[in-house]
């Protein structure tokens, strides 16, 4: 069935207009009539049926019928991404969604080639993935900041694994422990610099990891490192 991520407060008995992307998508894409039922979810009321209760050219007015699950999140994990190119950024960002992270924090570092990205298209990019695959919530996606300015005001109690290409540091598996908030750290396609590094690497909060001893894209590097976390402390245990 069709799920639509949508900003309205859902309730039982609700009526509600979609924007005019979702109606025509419902109406003139995927030719929904009069009757017929979709999934919307908000990221905080759960996932609903609803129904169709009018179709027009703008406008599809959905009945909020009843709740089919409750609301859920998923671990406390970001993704800090160097930015890279436009493809496999978007690549990473549904893959992101995919793999449950709760944020996507795009950086920029010495060796980052771009230093601004749409994160109005990364974001429906998010939305979309979160529709497709189940979630009730959806990542928020960031605007790009400074490396060091993110490392400046990082939040207490988070902690950071660093994927460190030197090949000096532990397995992911054998470095992650214990749950809690995390992010992960992929750097850009050149790598980090050595200032860079060393500054990661002499914060208390930052566990330098390996993966593994071929030279992986950035996309490659998000995802294995997403899988590999959730794999180790995540919600696939």
């Amino acid at each position: 069935m069709i799920r639509l991520f949508i900003p309205h407060d859902l309730a039982a008995g609700a009526r509600l207009d979609l924007d005019e992307g979702q109606s025509r998508y419902l109406a003139a894409v995927m030719r929904k009539a009069v009757g017929d039922a979709v999934l919307v979810f908000n990221g905080r009321d759960g996932e609903w049926r609803a129904v169709l209760a009018a179709v027009g050219k703008r406008v599809v007015t959905l009945d909020i019928a009843a709740q089919i699950r409750p609301q859920a999140t998923g671990p406390d994990l970001d993704l800090v991404i160097a930015l890279v190119k436009r493809a496999r950024l978007e690549t990473i960002v549904e893959k992101a969604a995919e793999l449950g992270a709760r944020r996507v924090r795009p950086v920029i570092t010495e060796r980052t080639n771009a230093d601004h990205t749409r994160v109005d298209r990364l974001q429906a990019i998010a939305v979309e993935a979160s529709e497709q695959t189940g979630r009730l919530d959806v990542p928020e996606v960031l605007e790009p900041v400074k490396l060091e300015k993110l490392i400046s005001g990082w939040e207490s109690g988070r902690r950071l694994l660093f994927c460190d290409e030197a090949g000096d540091a532990k397995p992911v598996l054998e470095a992650v422990g214990g749950g809690g908030a995390w992010a992960i750290l992929i750097g850009p396609e050149g790598g980090f610099s050595p200032a860079e590094r060393d500054r990661l690497r002499a914060l208390p909060y930052a566990t330098p990891a390996t993966l593994g001893p071929r030279i992986l894209r950035a996309d490659t590097a998000a995802i294995s490192a997403l899988t590999l976390w959730q794999a180790a402390v995540g919600d696939w245990r």
